[in-house]
């Protein structure tokens, strides 16, 4: 009898698509974000015959991102395959940007949840969220990014005991929001690295003040919406690096818009209720004139969270030649 060969699995397609964020949300520094409805996303095809791995990427600022090991995604996925004990298979990912790079919403965490969801589906999917946004927060270090990224919706965040919790903010339907994007990226390093050490009492007692009003006001009560983004406890520090953020910053503020650095900045972000977008976005263009590079968008707010799915391909083959693999996840 001839010995017995097993038979080969039918390629695979994972799909898996991830929001960008918006993380302090002002006075929340660490402890408070938001998932916008911006989306970046990846298709994973692993199949027969194998082949090494291969990665291409398109979409905003594409260019600018490795495709190589050191990519984020790439970094995320084996990071979970070291972590669950598994191999992971060789297949093309194709990866499209849906959202600028470095500009304060979330690219990074969004690459880490896709790499995360990726490497689960197709190895552990029975392995628990709380494992997946440790997994994350050690990766990508910000829990205000990664939570709302892998959750959506609203989420105040904070670590005790080395593990990272959460709690959902409710977040009003009639809630929307203006994006300012920055003409250049800013490093989230060298924007931490630029706060001070201790700050005084009496502005850490301002700034708790402040970060409690976030929970109504996300909630529906509007008129609370400014006082809630006020900060002064790493935003002038921030602000001082880019004089257009500045600028721009206080305009908006003194127009009664509610407006806040997104995550370590450059870029700005303004909540509004959906009647008051028209008039948040005519503002911002006022104030922004003559600042090249920066534009003003509207943009929703993500209620879902990062999302992955697995299909099988019984009659396609996997990858689409555009990338070179290089032998490694």
């Amino acid at each position: 009898m001839p010995p017995m060969t097993k038979t080969p699995e039918p390629p695979v397609l994972v799909r898996v698509a991830a929001p960008a964020t918006t993380a302090n949300l002002g006075p929340g520094f660490d402890a408070a974000g938001l998932a916008l409805d911006w989306t970046d996303t990846l298709e994973l095809r692993v199949g027969r015959p194998p082949e090494p791995t291969s990665m291409s990427i398109a979409g905003t600022e594409a260019e600018l991102l490795p495709t190589g090991p050191g990519n984020l995604i790439r970094q995320a996925m084996r990071a979970l395959a070291d972590a669950v004990g598994a191999e992971l298979p060789p297949g093309h990912l194709t990866v499209v940007k849906g959202f600028p790079l470095g500009r304060g919403f979330g690219s990074s965490s969004a690459a880490v949840a896709l790499g995360l969801l990726a490497a689960r589906a197709l190895l552990r999917p029975d392995l628990p969220d709380a494992a997946v946004l440790e997994l994350a927060n050690r990766l990508e270090g910000h829990p205000d990014n990664v939570a709302p990224c892998l959750a959506g919706g609203g989420v105040l965040c904070w670590q005790e005991g080395g593990q990272v919790h959460t709690a959902r903010l409710p977040v009003h339907p009639d809630l929307t929001a203006v994006a300012l994007i920055a003409a250049s990226p800013l490093s989230t390093g060298a924007a931490r690295a630029a706060l001070p050490e201790a700050v005084p009492f009496e502005l850490a007692a301002r700034t708790a003040g402040r970060a409690a009003l976030l929970g109504p006001a996300l909630a529906g009560d509007f008129e609370l919406l400014l006082p809630a983004t006020d900060d002064q406890l790493h935003q002038p520090t921030r602000l001082a690096m880019d004089e257009v953020a500045a600028r721009t910053l206080d305009g908006l503020r003194a127009s009664g818009h509610a407006a806040f650095l997104s995550g370590a900045g450059p870029s700005l972000l303004v909540l509004c209720p959906a009647d008051r977008r028209e008039a948040v976005l005519r503002d911002a263009g006022t104030v922004l004139d003559g600042a090249e590079g920066w534009r003003a968008e509207p943009v929703g707010l993500a209620r879902t969270g990062a999302i992955a799915s697995v299909e099988t391909e019984p009659d396609r083959a996997q990858g689409d030649g555009s990338a070179q693999g290089d032998g490694s996840a």
